[in-house]
């Protein structure tokens, strides 16, 4: 199947993406014309772990100038317990997508970024034949984001089949596209939990955890960037 591309900058997406001005990428500068601000003071990234109701948490994501879902995510329902906020500027996904009805809610206002680090190995270059036809996708560039992040996680994703979760992809492409704003990381269980083998979505459905992802590396990382001061984690 054809891929369909945003179309509102030409993006380059192979063999590596060009910097648009030193130090900022292509994808940080597609980013920033989905957000509140074109410079965002405040990010948020949203997990799919099931939580409670809380306010305080709900109020402060939607508080932020980006927020980031990832894969079958869900938002607050009006009228619904606060939970997990109902803002949504960017959405970062992988072909296995068990898509919920707040994917494609208002796909108009937001970007869509399809990591697909089995690219590397095995993966097909297609989308899923469900994929709205007149939605485009930005494909996450390998050698931007998957290779640093594996690095980062002691990971050797050139040679073996092993890269981050999608979670993990979003919350590192928030860091390093913004390292000087304020970082809210919510929804991501194997922090606490780094020895389960399956997992619960907020949306109600389970996986295993795939083999290709070493959990406990990934929350031993996101965790250490709490310690800088810029990033913060709601439970």
């Amino acid at each position: 199947m054809e891929r369909r591309f945003v179309s509102v900058v030409r993006l380059v997406t192979s063999p590596l993406m060009v910097d648009v001005v030193p130090a900022q990428s292509v994808m940080r500068s597609l980013i920033d014309v989905y957000a509140e601000h074109p410079q965002p003071r405040s990010v948020a990234v949203v997990g799919n772990m099931p939580m409670a109701p809380d306010e305080e948490r709900a109020k402060a994501i939607d508080a932020c100038d980006l927020v980031f879902r990832v894969n079958g995510f869900v938002t607050d329902e009006p009228g619904g317990p606060p939970t997990v906020g109902s803002r949504c500027h960017v959405v970062v996904f992988n072909r296995a997508l068990r898509a919920t009805k707040y994917v494609f809610e208002n796909y108009r206002r937001r970007l869509y970024l399809m990591v697909e680090p089995g690219r590397l190995h095995w993966e097909p270059d297609m989308l899923p034949g469900w994929w709205p036809e007149d939605l485009g996708l930005v494909p996450v560039n390998n050698a931007e984001v998957t290779l640093p992040l594996s690095d980062a996680l002691g990971l050797d994703t050139r040679r073996e089949g092993s890269w981050a979760t999608t979670g993990t992809m979003a919350a590192w492409i928030a860091r390093t596209c913004y390292p000087d704003a304020e970082l809210l990381l919510t929804g991501y269980s194997f922090i606490d939990d780094p020895n389960q083998t399956s997992w619960m979505h907020a949306a109600g459905d389970s996986c295993i955890v795939g083999p290709e992802h070493k959990i406990a590396a990934e929350g031993r990382l996101l965790e250490s960037w709490t310690k800088t001061g810029r990033t913060r984690l709601l439970r």
